[in-house]
């Protein structure tokens, strides 16, 4: 007797298996000698689930600056978002987990950096997805009200003296060009103004730095987020600073305590820390990160991030920069230092992503450098705040609309000034498996 050997199809819907897909699927039980299923029968058997895919939005006159009217937020200011979250140990999706932490070693940090790049991404999206709204970036605009005549020595800065450069020392901008300026960057979508000086420190600059109080009033008032890098700072003025409106402070670390001589000489790392402690202590949101392409090597990136995830809190904002290098400064003039690709970015912001969970990730210098699919890939490693294009403060402003085309693309929309971030999707919808201590005991919940 010939055997005969019966091949099963199943054809899947969304109502469930067909009918004839069960009935087939019932033969795998009978005996090899029972004749071949007819090719017709069989076929006939299959239900041919169509769908239909809803057209694509591609208006471009969406409003791509402000999230949706009804959504859930968390607190604006970082630390009371943190203070919900005080008893909360970890969280918990598709296998991966994450803890807001200050305990950080650095082999620790190694092994999430050195991960191979696709799980290095897995978990990193996973990480960010849990606790933020992945769809939600933040948009900044950067602007120098003081250009040039820094007495600094960074190797990598076109604005000291000691390197010659095409910048040339300009004086302090006006109070009203600036407020002039923070009122086209509202206007173009931007909701955090940053005002930069090429100072070492404030010292006793007591008439600008007047003028800085009456620039951070104007900003505030305007409904715009407030950000300043002036330099060191002491207690007093970071106190006047967050009277005056001010919202963040950025003062980058740069690179490792170890690297750091090898860039700078005129101001130590300890120097650095001792104004983030004096922001901190006023009540002003950290903004501290560092710089790819310093001629650092892997161990010195996994020390700034360690030193950034170990500080008593975890800034509020952690800018990544790619060294964009000019021509007259020691680290734009050495050949032997490699660029800086996408996978450095990507595998940097990932493993901050993961060690530093609620901290927001800001794609910063050199991101005008890489295309839009490799923007992607380091926004979906945990990016999601921007700087905007750098010629949004002038009349032409190719950039900006390109932003706002890549936000349309990707199904971004920005984060609304002085509004807290979106609560994450997969926690609102208990996806997020959350583990609390309560009373010194561990429990689970889904959020």
């Amino acid at each position: 007797m010939n055997k005969t050997s019966a091949s099963v199809l199943r054809a899947f819907s969304r109502g469930g298996l067909s009918n004839g897909s069960l009935n087939t699927a019932k033969a795998t039980s009978v005996a090899a000698t029972t004749p071949a299923i007819s090719s017709n029968r069989l076929f006939s058997s299959v239900r041919i689930d169509t769908y239909t895919a809803p057209p694509v939005n591609t208006n471009t006159s969406t409003n791509t600056n402000t999230a949706p009217p009804a959504v859930n937020r968390l607190p604006n200011n970082d630390r009371e978002r943190n203070a919900i979250y005080a008893d909360e140990e970890s969280r918990t999706m598709a296998n991966v987990s994450a803890s807001v932490r200050h305990d950080w070693n650095k082999d620790e940090i190694a092994q999430i950096y050195n991960l191979p790049f696709h799980e290095l991404m897995y978990r990193s999206s996973t990480v960010h997805r849990m606790y933020w709204n992945a769809a939600e970036v933040q948009q900044c605009t950067l602007l120098s009200i003081k250009t040039g005549g820094c007495t600094e020595d960074c190797s990598y800065c076109s604005q000291s003296t000691r390197h010659k450069t095409f910048v040339k020392p300009e004086p302090t901008m006006k109070v009203k060009e600036v407020l002039e300026a923070a009122k086209r960057a509202k206007d173009a979508g931007s909701t955090r103004f940053c005002m930069g000086a090429a100072w070492r420190e404030l010292g006793n600059k007591k008439n600008a730095f007047n003028h800085i109080l009456e620039m951070v009033r104007g900003v505030n008032g305007m409904g715009l987020e407030v950000c300043c890098t002036l330099g060191m700072l002491n207690a007093e003025q970071a106190k006047q600073l967050k009277e005056a409106g001010l919202s963040a402070y950025n003062h980058n670390l740069d690179t490792s305590p170890e690297h750091y001589p090898k860039v700078i000489t005129t101001r130590t790392y300890e120097d650095r820390l001792d104004t983030i402690a004096n922001v901190r202590d006023a009540g002003i949101s950290v903004c501290c990160g560092g710089i790819l392409g310093l001629g650092e090597k892997d161990t010195d990136r996994v020390g700034l991030l360690h030193v950034l995830a170990t500080l008593p809190e975890h800034p509020e904002s952690v800018p990544i920069n790619a060294l964009v290098s000019v021509d007259g400064t020691p680290l734009g003039d050495d050949e032997d230092i490699d660029a800086v690709d996408a996978f450095d970015m990507a595998r940097m912001i990932a493993t901050a992503r993961i060690v530093m969970p609620r901290t927001m990730v800001r794609l910063s210098a050199g991101r005008l450098s890489f295309s839009d699919a490799e923007q992607f890939m380091m926004f979906n490693a945990g990016a999601n705040s921007i700087f905007n294009g750098d010629k949004l403060l002038t009349t032409s402003n190719p950039e900006f609309e390109a932003d706002q085309n890549l936000f349309l693309k990707l199904g971004f929309v920005g984060k609304p000034a002085h509004k807290g971030p979106m609560i994450s999707p997969h926690a609102e919808e208990g996806g997020v498996i959350i583990t609390k201590i309560e009373n010194g005991m561990q429990s689970q919940q889904y959020a």
